[in-house]
């Protein structure tokens, strides 16, 4: 760092820096044209590991929204301690989309954003276009894109830096894809990867000990049990989803210290956990949803400890797990509620995922 200028005028430049630290990753760029100082100072890779390794305690939730009276999307991010919105540069991707068919995945430690397919609203006809957000740069980028265009598909990070995309809605909404691909975010390359065995009417898919577990759901009129599958990448093989597992899954999931929970969007929101050995469901206690302030529909994502709600308005309820009981599966949860600005009413949550930035 160059000590000829003050970070700060009249502190100690540990100080200072602990200072710039704790601004909002938004600003960082705008910050390095304050002084020639503060330019070396953000640009230093120990900056940057001494920001991530603040910013783990405390993960920035970005949400992928849509206004319900014109259906124009918009990337909004939250930094929960504080309770601050930050609006994302425009996606680059025609105007005229349908916000439920993109697919989104994340890569949290590299403080990454992927969004993949989607449908053109004008022609409905999927895309196979893949855009990546960095942090770093607060800015989007065009990717490689998908082997086979696709909307309302399921998504999934197998280990790290591997994005698997399975299934989806080609030419036509009942035009149903078998064929799943695999994006690697270092070579910037999709592979194709073994297909499914039949294809699927609605997704809701979790990642669990490096395999992806996709679901159809149960679906009105509710003649059928639902349909789903895990992929193994060791084995490239698709093997059936365990009866219990399937029949319970019965709402959104997310994955939170290798356990799957699954929060349903009707009724009072109940909290449910997968126990893999019993192949069952089991009731998560503690506190009630805030059901009152949280109105579908909902977006869900989870990490270090908590799981994220997002609704209707980007309203935010955060939900603290803890074992209450005598094993690890007797567990509780405590809501906590972030309350959005009056100006996101007409927003309504299409994907939720979270990064440390």
């Amino acid at each position: 760092m160059d000590n000829s200028e003050a970070l700060i005028p009249d502190l100690p430049d540990e100080v200072a820096e602990l200072c710039l630290l704790h601004l909002p990753y938004p600003y960082h760029a705008l910050l390095r044209s304050v002084s020639s100082s503060w330019n070396t100072a953000i640009s230093h890779p120990s900056f940057t590991l001494s920001r991530l390794s603040l910013s783990l305690s405390s993960p920035y939730l970005f949400v992928f929204a849509y206004r319900k009276s014109t259906a124009a999307i918009q990337w909004q991010a939250l930094h929960p301690p504080s309770g601050r919105w930050f609006v994302l540069p425009p996606m680059p991707c025609p105007k005229a989309v349908c916000p439920p068919g993109f697919s989104c995945a994340s890569l949290p430690r590299q403080g990454k954003l992927v969004v993949m397919g989607g449908m053109r609203s004008d022609t409905e006809i999927s895309m196979n276009t893949t855009f990546v957000y960095r942090t770093s740069t607060n800015q989007w980028s065009a990717a490689s894109p998908m082997l086979t265009p696709r909307a309302f598909f399921a998504v999934g990070n197998t280990n790290g830096n591997n994005i698997m995309a399975v299934g989806g809605s080609g030419s036509g909404i009942t035009d149903s894809i078998t064929a799943a691909e695999c994006y690697d975010a270092d070579s910037d390359t999709w592979t194709s990867l073994a297909k499914m065995h039949t294809g699927l009417c609605r997704y809701d898919s979790a990642v669990l000990g490096n395999k992806m577990y996709v679901t159809e759901g149960w679906t009105w009129p509710f003649m059928f049990s639902p349909r789903g599958g895990v992929y193994d990448p060791k084995t490239d093989t698709w093997q059936g989803l365990k009866d219990g597992m399937k029949e319970g899954w019965t709402g959104l999931s997310t994955v939170v210290d290798d356990r799957l929970f699954v929060i349903s969007e009707h009724g009072d929101c109940p909290m449910k956990v997968y126990i893999p050995d019993l192949d069952t469901w089991q009731h998560v206690g503690g506190d009630k949803f805030p059901r009152e302030a949280m109105h579908r529909p909902l977006a869900v994502s989870g990490a270090e400890g908590k799981v994220y709600v997002v609704s209707s308005g980007l309203n935010v309820a955060i939900g603290r797990i803890y074992e209450c009981g005598g094993n690890q599966w007797e567990l509780c949860v405590e809501w906590n509620l972030v309350i959005a600005p009056k100006a996101f009413h007409d927003f309504s949550p299409s994907n939720c995922q979270l990064l440390y930035a």
